[in-house]
């Protein structure tokens, strides 16, 4: 199985720090998925302006082993048993090219309804769609979780406007 999380409504390339920071503003903002235990190593940085930006996440699945439904690993994935996650890490890039993060969204893997994973981890994918700016056009950030996030299984071959091949 992977995960695809479809992402839109980028905040920009430019937000505003908190109030005890220094700077103004974080400049340059991209948005990447952090690996596993290497926060510096980063999956498909996209600016904080694009349209979009979409992730395909390689995992496999097993029964829990708490027995209580479907357990996600891969390198992507982070937590433990039944507190799964994924993180989209922010951070600057600056004219080197090098990536300071300043905040992360915690995609939560256990709000995507049982029903749902089941059918992804038969049909080969779970999609997760969300838009990216919070409520002070900042980057999202904390624990992601539906609503803000819906979840559906598509087959492993379903481009990703194939609304055929969706269930929800």
């Amino acid at each position: 199985m992977d995960i695809r999380i479809d992402a839109v409504d980028l905040p920009g390339r430019n937000c505003r720090t908190p109030a005890d920071a220094t700077a103004l503003t974080y400049d340059n903002i991209h948005v990447a998925v952090q690996r596993r235990d290497r926060p510096a190593e980063l999956l498909d940085l996209h600016p904080g302006d694009a349209a979009s930006a979409t992730w395909t996440l390689p995992c496999t699945t097993t029964a829990s082993p708490m027995g209580t439904g479907t357990d996600v690993k891969g390198p992507y994935i982070q937590g433990r048993p039944g507190d799964r996650f994924i993180y989209l890490s922010w951070g600057t890039v600056d004219a080197a090219g090098a990536f300071t993060m300043f905040r992360r969204a915690k995609i939560m893997l256990n709000g995507v309804p049982a029903g749902v994973l089941a059918a992804a981890a038969k049909d080969g994918r779970l999609v997760g769609r969300l838009g990216l700016t919070d409520l002070k056009g900042n980057p999202l950030c904390a624990r992601v979780v539906p609503p803000h996030i819906t979840w559906t299984a598509e087959t492993g071959d379903a481009e990703p406007d194939d609304a055929s091949a969706s269930r929800t």
